[in-house]
């Protein structure tokens, strides 16, 4: 970086892991061989990169910085492997005719160290991209990583874990220490894997209303289920008090209860009897 004269962009996240152990850690974690197609993210100067080069069948790396595609094009020069794409992750569309290696993959991984700023849409849009992924192995801020493993009934879980769980099993594969990135950040970070299931937790016609639905549930964490759901639907005339009552009488559901104490399949319960009710107003 120094021979180039690149400064990090902080407007972009960018820190760089610089411990080589923890870089064939995510490899190994990640399981890739020869049959393994790879999505990696942020590829920066390229050091997982080359790492994912030597083990895969393929590597596709999407980086936004141009400074940094001028750098991998010279120091991946020997991989004939790697494809190197000038793009925003999330401007990707990935059923373009483009990335039709990527659906046909018999392999299909994601790896990278993401930004911190913007890791949760990244994964939402990888999840709604319909790419048959088996995995991702992600580096992120600690914090999200635990959120996205919690247990229901936990401080950490979240909108985000019901959303991450619904169709992926989400385990934190083991924490980085923060003195191996340049710059070094102010967090610890984790290695996350999220590992797709044969099919969905709970199976929901709509997977953005069933979201909705749970973040509207979570919205203030201190306040009951009921509060937040009065707020959402009797407030804005979606439902009157006695239908919505109707609705958690028939989900079985205790309307005193806090959003962290439903399980995946309450929530779904939650979800069907409401859509009845409003689907007959």
């Amino acid at each position: 970086m120094q021979q180039h004269g690149i400064v990090m962009k902080k407007s972009l996240g960018q820190n760089f892991l610089v411990e080589p152990q923890i870089l064939q850690h995510m490899i190994d974690v990640a399981e890739i061989d020869k049959n393994t197609v790879v999505i990696e993210i942020g590829p920066g100067i390229g050091a997982l990169t080359e790492f994912l080069a030597k083990n895969a069948k393929e590597v596709f790396a999407f980086e936004i910085d141009q400074r940094f595609i001028e750098i991998l094009e010279e120091t991946l020069v020997s991989y004939e492997n790697v494809s190197l794409i000038h793009q925003d992750i999330l401007q990707v569309n990935f059923s373009d005719e483009r990335y039709r290696k990527l659906h046909q993959a018999d392999r299909l991984v994601v790896v990278a160290n993401l930004p911190y700023y913007i890791t949760t849409p990244i994964i939402m849009h990888l999840l709604s991209s319909r790419l048959p992924f088996q995995s991702l192995v992600m580096m992120m801020q600690k914090e999200v990583a635990e959120r996205m493993t919690a247990k229901v009934g936990t401080k950490a879980y979240s909108s985000l874990t019901v959303a991450i769980q619904l169709e992926m099993d989400s385990e934190l594969a083991f924490v980085v220490p923060k003195s191996v990135f340049i710059p070094q950040p102010n967090v610890d970070s984790a290695v996350l894997k999220l590992s797709r299931r044969g099919k969905a937790r709970v199976e929901v016609e709509d997977p953005e209303k069933f979201q909705a639905l749970v973040q509207v549930s979570f919205k203030q964490r201190r306040k009951t289920l009921w509060n937040n759901l009065k707020n959402e639907f009797i407030q804005k005339g979606k439902l009157d008090e006695v239908q919505l009552q109707q609705v958690l009488e028939q989900s079985g559901i205790n309307p005193q209860r806090r959003a962290e104490t439903l399980s995946i399949e309450e929530y779904a319960e939650l979800y069907y009897h409401l859509e009845d009710v409003l689907n007959k107003l």
